[in-house]
């Protein structure tokens, strides 16, 4: 099952005790479901939850069945239709708008003053239009409808209720949506799928981590890397140097530091000054190394 069916499902598991609410969201799921003329209205859904969750909004909302329900058969969506006359003229009219002259659809705010209505509206279009992407791969949450006008009025809801999605147009079809995780989660949270909504906050948590581990991986790596270039570069100027006129005809000082990296080939600056007898800093046992490597680059 996917992300976005898990979160469908959280959704139809929310109450509606309220008569308002139960119209709010039917209208939401009207104004993004697969059809919604004044001769049919037709949702096709993959949720098992959302097609069960529908004929009791319906009936709790308008008091009204569907004239056909079936699950889909091979393809595994369920279809639910309305067709006759009318039912459709009741639902028409619950949303104050005239069956034969509604040449464009547009979501009458009247119908949605209360908070608690404009959040069931949108919880109805997530579940007839909506979908959001597994937070594991990436975060991305959107609602499509045809309709140019629903999509402006959604937004506005949206806005209302804290959210500013951003917009654009896909094949034909008005798309809004978030990619941001904390936006998403929120929004999710608000229309009931609380569940859901700590998941994603959940794994952005664990993805900061696992980046911030693997960040510092990348610099340990680094820094090794650069710690071993430069205790190669030593060892070949202090062989250099051993071959053309001997260590012990170097000063002392640069003795000292040529013997230590001899017996210590792979240890950091750190560890060398650490290990020095009489006691350097790392600052002035880097300062003798360097000579050795510029001395060695003078006997080419």
């Amino acid at each position: 099952m996917s992300f976005s069916s898990e979160v469908k499902g959280e959704l139809c598991k929310h109450g509606v005790q309220k008569h308002c609410c139960a119209v709010a969201e039917c209208y939401g799921a009207l104004m993004y479901c697969n059809t919604f003329r004044p001769n049919e209205i037709k949702f096709v859904t993959a949720s098992r939850e959302f097609s069960a969750r529908l004929p009791k909004l319906f009936k709790k909302a308008f008091n009204l069945e569907f004239d056909r329900i079936s699950d889909g058969g091979e393809s595994g969506k369920g279809i639910l239709q309305i067709i006759q006359r009318e039912k459709l003229e009741k639902i028409f009219d619950a949303f104050g708008a005239d069956i034969d002259n509604t040449p464009v659809h547009h979501v009458n705010l009247a119908v949605l003053e209360e908070t608690c209505c404009k959040v069931s509206f949108i919880r109805g279009a997530f579940l007839a239009g909506g979908s959001v992407t597994d937070p594991e791969k990436r975060y991305h949450m959107e609602l499509v409808t045809s309709h140019y006008n629903v999509s402006r009025e959604t937004y506005a809801l949206l806005l209302e209720l804290g959210f500013a999605p951003k917009e654009t147009v896909r094949s034909g079809n008005h798309v809004l949506y978030f990619k941001k995780a904390d936006h998403i989660s929120e929004l999710l949270s608000t229309i009931g799928a609380t569940n859901a909504g700590m998941g994603i906050l959940n794994a952005k948590i664990e993805k900061s981590m696992s980046n911030t581990v693997n960040r510092k991986l990348n610099c340990d790596f680094a820094n090794a890397d650069k710690v071993v270039a430069a205790a190669q570069e030593q060892m070949a100027a202090i062989k250099k140097i051993e071959q053309a006129i001997g260590i012990f005809n170097l000063p002392e000082p640069l003795q000292q530091a040529a013997f230590l990296r001899i017996a210590n080939p792979e240890a950091s600056l750190s560890d060398l000054a650490l290990l020095s007898d009489p006691k350097v800093t790392k600052s002035c046992l880097n300062h003798r190394l360097k000579k050795l490597v510029a001395y060695a680059a003078t006997l080419d």
